[in-house]
Formats: C-alpha cells, structure tokens, sequence
C-alpha cells in the first residue's frame, strides 16, 4: 500500500502536465432530445471533420436512424467515401499519409466527447487564434501547440489572441485572456457558437448513442423498484406477524 501511494504521488506531475494548461472551460449546454441540432452537427461535422477524423464505431444508417435522417439523403449528401450506407463511419484519408502529413493519424472522434468532456470540446474549438510560428498558421488557447488546423475558419473568421500584461515577482508577465474573432467568418460569433454546439451535441451522441433511452428506461426501472418495494415491504409484515 505505501509502495502505491508513493508511485501515485511520483506520477501527480506528469499527469497534471499531460492535463494541459489551466483554461476555464466554457459550458455546452447540449441537448441531445434536439433533432435539428444532431442533424446540423451531423453535416458540420461530415464537411469538416470527417475528411481527417473517424469515427468508426458507428455506422451510416444508425446515425442515420437515430437523427430522423433519410438514408438517401444520408447517402447523396454525407457520405462523401462511396462507402454502402451500412459501412463503418472511416475518413477518407488514409492513415499512414495521415501520420506523414500531420505527424501522427488524427485521433478516431467516437468517444471524444466521454474522454475529454463536451465542455472542453466546445472551448477547444472556439479557440484557435492566428500564429504565424506554427505550421498551419494557427495555435489553441486549450490545446497548446496543436498539430491541427483551423477546419472552422471559413465559419469563424480568423482570430487572435487577447492578452494583458501582469506583473509578477518584479516582472512583466503577457497572460492570454481569450480570444477574438476578426468578424471575416461566414458566421457571425454567435452563430458560430451555435454550429460548435450542434457539433458537440453529435460527438455527444456519438459517445453514447442509447443515452436517452437508457434514462427513460432507468425511470421506468426505478418506477418498478419502488412499487416493487411497497408490496415487498406488505409481504414481509405478513410473514413477521405470525412469528411475532
């Protein structure tokens, strides 16, 4: 026991670091009972970010069915692959030219909403700001030095980076306080914010596709155990009397 508490607290710095910096995340308030937000999340996410990204734990014509899509439409308008309707959702890029181009294949996105949280998803991805220095020309306030490029920016615009300087110990410290949109997008910030939600809300489902169908059951469960508990706890005074 003592043997795992120090290996615990030996490895509290290496995994604060693989944390990431400290970022106030904002929230995504996510509904996943919202059709037309899945739906637009679905095509967001098909346009720009399928072409890198799987998300090969799911299949066409279960998304398909679960978003109240048509699975001709789903076929003639989101499936850019060729691939038959009930193929596995891969991307389009092969993976070692992925790895070859981006330094390592872009991560399969199924789950990345149960990984990482929908919160960090929806300030991660309004908040790429320009920096000439990196190798698309962009950098991440929430993800430092990312090795992705901005697929939004025709949604978004470009956008900079706000800091203030502080400070501290004697000495001027420039800390980044957010990020700004130059307003060149095809969206204007809140519209924008909208599509990122509608994106969060796919991964969301993605995660957990059976999500509000496993909590109307759970409702219907916990109906039963309490009526169940009513004639137990009847049966049980029953059985009692005569032994009292």
């Amino acid at each position: 026991m003592k043997k795992l508490i120090i290996a615990v607290f030996t490895l509290l710095p290496s995994l604060v670091m693989a944390a990431g910096p400290s970022v106030a995340l904002d929230e995504a308030n996510y509904d996943l009972s919202d059709k037309a937000s899945l739906q637009n999340g679905a095509k967001l996410f098909m346009n720009y970010c399928a072409g890198c990204h799987n998300t090969q734990y799911q299949r066409y014509n279960r998304v398909a069915e679960d978003l109240g899509i048509p699975e001709d439409i789903m076929q003639a308008n989101l499936i850019f692959t060729g691939a038959p309707i009930g193929e596995l959702m891969h991307s389009a890029i092969p993976e070692q030219d992925a790895a070859n181009w981006f330094g390592a294949p872009p991560p399969d996105l199924t789950l990345v909403a149960r990984v990482r949280g929908a919160d960090w998803i929806y300030t991660y991805l309004r908040s790429f700001y320009k920096d000439d220095s990196r190798p698309f020309g962009v950098n991440n306030l929430v993800f430092p030095s990312v090795g992705m490029p901005h697929v939004l920016e025709p949604l978004q615009g470009s956008a900079r980076l706000e800091t203030i300087v502080r400070t501290v110990d004697g000495h001027e410290v420039e800390t980044p306080v957010g990020i700004e949109s130059d307003g060149n997008g095809e969206l204007t910030t809140e519209e924008y914010d909208n599509a990122v939600l509608d994106i969060v809300n796919f991964l969301v489902y993605s995660g957990d596709p059976v999500k509000l169908e496993r909590h109307r059951l759970g409702y219907w469960t916990l109906g039963f155990l309490a009526i169940f508990f009513v004639f137990a706890y009847l049966l049980k005074k029953e059985y009692w009397r005569d032994v009292h």
